[in-house]
């Protein structure tokens, strides 16, 4: 099985209920639930903003807006949402309890580790993702969060991590 470096669909209907983080003792006034339709735009845009901060080796055209709302037509969205402000979200794909992606607006508050923890419960305790290889930030917090790295490939000429918890 692969490891990591060294250096190491539709919202708003059903899915899983909301929370206070504050319950977890995380983050104190964080809710997390099911990403209504009118927020979905929102979503899109924390999307392209931190994929084209994260991601810099992307020419920033590449990532867009578009791109997300399609993929949310068969995905559940999740939201972090604090005084009536989205500061993170997540899309599963249920069908392979795959996690199509999990961005934050604000690193080193919980607010990942939080809206991870409310997908895995929403997934029944079993999760996949990809994630880049060169994003090891990413690496580092999955095997954190309890994730094994099983597999590894290439798309596009885009190497790839396969990691899996659960």
């Amino acid at each position: 099985m692969p490891s990591p470096p060294d250096a190491l669909r539709g919202a708003a209907s059903g899915g899983h209920g909301s929370r206070r983080v504050d319950d977890a003792g995380l983050t104190p006034g964080l809710a997390l639930r099911r990403a209504r339709v009118d927020e979905l735009a929102a979503c899109a845009g924390l999307y392209v903003r931190v994929l084209r901060d994260t991601f810099t080796w992307i020419p920033p055209e590449r990532h867009r807006a578009e791109d997300f709302l399609a993929a949310a037509r068969d995905e559940e969205v999740y939201v972090a949402v604090e005084g009536g402000r989205i500061l993170g979200m997540a899309a599963l794909y249920r069908p392979q309890t795959f996690l199509h992606s999990l961005y934050v607006t604000e690193r080193g508050r919980g607010i990942g580790k939080a809206l991870l923890e409310h997908v895995i419960a929403a997934a029944g305790g079993r999760l996949s993702l990809k994630c880049q290889a060169a994003n090891l930030g990413a690496q580092a917090f999955y095997v954190r969060e309890g994730f094994r790295c099983v597999e590894a490939g290439e798309d596009g000429g885009v190497a790839w991590l396969r990691f899996v918890r659960g």
